[in-house]
């Protein structure tokens, strides 16, 4: 006999099977293993980092703190772990090496803007707040430029800085021009250096002037652009970087912002490859730039790089409102500052040079913007 079941009495039966299976133990259901906690900062300032790396034998974690790189210790997890510190308040980049290659922190989303990303980000607040973070004061913004660089024939980014008044009023604002590292990009001097909250800070402080800040990408030569290697690139980049800020960045800063438009009311400032740019363009263009900076900056032959300067000292001395040099002790390049700074005062040019505590990093960089910037107009 062929009876057919009401629609609804059929579904209840398979909504109470699904139920029982639902219940049923299952043997192949996957153990979840809840994802290691990475980077830990704790009370005192000491920082746990993590990571779960089952094939490695050899796990270590490198930053921008003092001693160097720390081995970590495999536990039965396979989870690599290691405690320092306790650490200064700052923003530290760092990276793990497994095995021997340098790897991100895979649980932290924070980043460090770069040309190739291989660093994470750690952040150790202070109490009060540092210069370079945010703090309960007026804030400027940063607005993202995309243009077409006529002088390399690409498109190109910038970032520019305006601060908390730009705009209430109509008023013209002196600008610094602020050049980053070779391993960075126009986005690591707002992501990584927080240039605008150092900014902020001293503008509502009362220890800088407002100014407006335009961060370049400083890599302007490459043979992935031109199919021409170069067996100089430092000297080839420079000179490419210099005619895309003159030819390109300049015009587009001065037609779209209210910034002075004389060498008084503009700086320009770099570290490490950006600062060796600020130097030699800086100081060959004294009619557009009167005030120039170099942090932990890298000049090659300085007689005939910033020949233009030496040639006549009193005219660069009556131009320069500033020539402001910082690096620190422990800084892989001291010894091309000093050489540096040896050959501008066998010339006669006026300076001021710093040698500071401190190595090659962003920790030492955040302060010398913190300095330098009082410093202008």
């Amino acid at each position: 006999m062929n009876m057919q079941l009401p629609l609804c009495f059929s579904l209840s039966v398979c909504l109470l099977q699904f139920s029982v299976f639902a219940q049923a133990p299952s043997t192949n259901r996957p153990t979840f293993t809840p994802p290691p906690n990475s980077p830990e900062v704790h009370a005192d300032r000491t920082v746990t980092f993590r990571v779960r790396a089952p094939k490695a034998s050899e796990v270590s974690v490198t930053g921008e703190w003092p001693g160097g790189a720390k081995t970590m210790t495999k536990d039965d997890n396979d989870v690599w772990s290691v405690t320092i510190g306790p650490l200064e308040p700052d923003v530290y980049g760092y990276s793990f090496s497994v095995d021997g290659f340098r790897a991100l922190d895979p649980m932290n989303p924070g980043v460090k803007p770069m040309r190739s990303p291989t660093t994470s980000i750690l952040e150790i607040p202070g109490s009060p707040p540092r210069v370079w973070e945010f703090q309960d004061v007026p804030h400027g913004a940063v607005r993202l430029h995309d243009y077409e660089s006529k002088a390399l024939g690409r498109l190109r980014h910038l970032r520019v800085y305006t601060p908390p008044d730009y705009d209430r009023g109509n008023r013209r604002y002196p600008v610094l021009y602020l050049l980053h590292g070779s391993g960075d990009n126009d986005a690591t001097w707002t992501a990584f250096g927080h240039a605008q909250w150092i900014l902020d800070n001293l503008i509502a402080a009362g220890k800088a002037k407002p100014m407006i800040v335009v961060m370049t990408d400083g890599h302007a030569y490459s043979p992935q652009f031109t199919g021409m290697p170069s067996t100089n690139m430092i000297s080839r980049n420079i000179t490419d970087f210099e005619r895309d800020l003159l030819d390109d960045v300049l015009p587009l800063v001065e037609a779209n912002y209210r910034v002075r438009n004389y060498a008084a009311g503009r700086a320009i400032a770099g570290l490490s490859m950006g600062g060796g740019q600020s130097l030699t363009i800086g100081l060959n263009h004294l009619e557009l730039f009167g005030w120039v900076g170099g942090f932990s900056s890298f000049v090659r032959d300085p007689e005939n790089t910033v020949g233009k300067a030496l040639a006549d000292p009193q005219a660069t001395n009556k131009k320069l409102k500033l020539l402001w040099i910082a690096c620190g002790k422990e800084d892989r390049l001291m010894e091309n500052n000093r050489q540096f700074i040896e050959v501008l005062k066998k010339n006669g040019v006026r300076y001021d040079f710093r040698e500071t505590e401190g190595n090659h990093s962003w920790p030492v960089w955040r302060r010398y913007l913190a300095d330098f910037a009082p410093l202008l107009f």
